[in-house]
């Protein structure tokens, strides 16, 4: 009790006058307050925004297909072409992609660019784009266990080669350049 009093007592000082209303709030440290700026800077990390800006394309927030009609990516929309894309996938031996993501996903939104500007990169790689709320596709999904977006299925000759779950950019371009070159 006697330590609660003697630290009021150092905080609080008279303002000239005497008596209760003369008393005013001394500060006992300064306490920067973060701007917005700095939030913006600690939201991306550096490794990652550096990544990003490698690419250098507008940031599309959208799951749908390539806004620049890009050829090589095709969004998948019924569980009958889901069906022929992995039998054409399976059949021609063609390198692909099988991208699941959601509309609602912000890492999904976020790997967009990336994915968009790989497709440019490598025209002779089909990536299939799967909105994972498409209806009837949920038997499907659940076949292949994508319990999470987004997620990318490499194929090279007929076979699944490699997975990448989550949004990681740098593993992507390093997987690309493996598979595909």
């Amino acid at each position: 009790m006697r330590r609660c009093a003697a630290l009021l007592r150092r905080s609080w000082s008279s303002g000239g006058g005497g008596g209760v209303v003369g008393l005013r709030r001394q500060p006992q440290f300064l306490l920067r307050l973060p701007s917005y700026a700095d939030d913006a800077q600690r939201a991306v990390p550096p490794m990652v925004a550096s990544a990003f800006a490698a690419i250098s394309l507008p940031r599309t927030f959208s799951s749908a297909s390539s806004p620049s009609g890009s050829t090589s990516m095709h969004l998948v929309k019924s569980e009958e072409q889901f069906d022929g894309v992995l039998a054409k996938i399976r059949d021609e031996s063609a390198p692909a992609i099988l991208y699941f993501t959601a509309a609602w996903c912000g890492p999904c939104r976020f790997m967009s660019p990336a994915i968009e500007a790989l497709n440019e990169k490598y025209p002779h790689v089909t990536t299939y784009k799967i909105d994972i709320d498409q209806e009837g596709i949920q038997d499907k999904l659940m076949e292949l266990r994508i319990d999470s977006v987004p997620r990318l299925h490499f194929f090279s000759k007929g076979q699944k080669v490699d997975e990448i779950v989550g949004a990681d950019i740098e593993r992507l371009k390093h997987t690309m350049d493996r598979l595909y070159k």
